[in-house]
C-alpha cells in the first residue's frame, strides 16, 4: 500500500507552529507533496525531520510560492520546472516542455520519478501550485500560460507509459460540485469556464483521472480550501481545488480517497486540507475499493 498526501501548507514554518508535526506523526504518508512550502531548502529539511528524500524548488522571489515532492525512499531521479525533454529523454529529438524559460524558478512544479511494484513499475509525482489568476488582468493570461504547460507536460509523462500522477494545488473548482457558493463566483478565477475547461480537457477519455471522485463519486465537496476570514470554515463554505490527478491504472489502485479536514478551526494548521489517497500497488484495477472521509 502505498500514501500519498498532497497539501498545500501555506508556509511550512507556520503549519509546524500550528501543529503539522503531529499531524505527519499520525497520517504516516509514504509520499508528501507541499505546496507554497515558502522556506528554504535547510528550513524544510529541518523542520520535517530526518528521513525524507526528494526534490524541492524554492522560488527565486523569497517568501513565494515553493513545492516538493518528499518519499520516505530516495527518488530515482527529480526535475524542477518544465525544461525536460517530454519524457525526460535528452536526444530523442523533443523540444523542451513549453513554459520552460518564462516558468524557471518559479517554485512551481516539481516531478520525482518512483521505482513501484507492479507494471510499468515506475511512477512520477508531480507536486504543482497554479497562480491563483485575476479575471481579466495579466495575473489571469499568465495563469492560462502556466496551464498550457502544465497539461502539456503532464501529458508528455502519460504519453510515455508511466504511472503519474499529479497532485497539487490547482486553483480551479472543476464544477459546481467543487464549491459551496459557485453562484456567487462564476466569472472570478479558479470558476473561470476557459479555467474549467482546461480541466476537462485533462481529465478526458484518454487523460488523467480525479481520484476522489472516482472514488468517492459526486459530490458536493468535499471542499480543501477555507478562508481564514469570517465563518467559512465553519459554515463549510469552501473550494475542491487541492487533487490528486493520476493516469487510469493508477487511479484503478486508488483503494481509499480522504479530506483530511481539521476537527475545528483552532486545529487547521493551513487555510487547507490535505488529500490522502491509498493505493494498492499489489492489487488489480477490478479489486480497488473506495473508502473516504471528508467536509460534505
Amino acid at each position: 500500500m502505498l500514501r500519498i498526501v498532497t497539501v498545500n501548507v501555506n508556509g511550512i514554518r507556520a503549519a509546524v507552529r500550528r501543529g503539522m508535526g503531529a499531524w505527519l506523526a499520525d497520517r504516516r504518508p509514504d509520499v508528501l507533496c507541499l505546496q507554497e512550502v515558502r522556506a528554504p531548502d535547510e528550513i524544510l529539511r529541518d523542520l520535517l525531520g530526518a528521513g525524507w528524500h526528494g526534490v524541492h524548488e524554492e522560488a527565486t522571489a523569497k517568501g513565494r510560492s515553493g513545492v516538493a515532492v518528499l518519499a520516505r525512499t530516495a527518488p530515482l531521479a527529480v526535475r524542477a520546472g518544465f525544461g525536460h525533454p517530454p519524457a525526460d529523454s535528452p536526444g530523442d529529438g523533443h523540444a523542451v516542455s513549453p513554459g520552460a524559460g518564462e516558468f524557471a524558478g518559479t517554485g512551481r512544479w516539481v516531478e520525482a520519478d518512483l521505482a513501484v511494484a507492479g507494471d510499468p513499475g515506475l511512477l512520477t509525482v508531480v507536486s504543482v501550485y497554479v497562480p491563483k489568476g485575476e479575471a481579466g488582468t495579466a495575473r489571469q493570461e499568465e495563469k492560462y500560460r502556466f496551464l498550457a504547460a502544465a497539461g502539456s507536460r503532464a501529458r508528455a509523462l502519460a504519453d510515455d507509459g508511466r504511472h503519474v500522477l499529479v497532485c497539487g494545488d490547482l486553483n480551479i473548482a472543476h464544477t459546481e460540485a467543487d464549491l459551496r457558493n459557485w453562484k456567487g463566483n462564476v466569472g472570478k478565477a479558479g470558476f473561470l469556464p476557459a479555467e474549467r475547461a482546461w480541466l476537462d480537457g485533462l481529465l478526458g477519455a484518454d487523460g488523467l483521472v480525479d481520484v476522489h471522485r472516482a472514488v468517492v463519486g459526486a459530490g458536493p465537496g468535499p471542499y480543501t480550501w477555507w478562508s481564514w476570514r469570517g465563518k467559512a470554515f465553519d459554515t463549510d463554505s469552501g473550494w475542491r481545488i487541492d487533487h490528486q490527478l493520476a493516469t487510469p491504472g493508477l487511479a484503478a489502485l486508488a483503494v481509499k480517497a480522504e479530506v483530511d479536514r481539521a476537527p475545528s478551526y483552532a486545529a487547521r494548521w493551513s487555510d487547507h486540507a490535505p488529500v490522502l489517497v491509498d493505493y494498492d500497488l499489489t492489487g488489480s484495477p477490478s479489486a480497488a475499493t473506495g473508502a473516504a472521509t471528508g467536509a460534505a
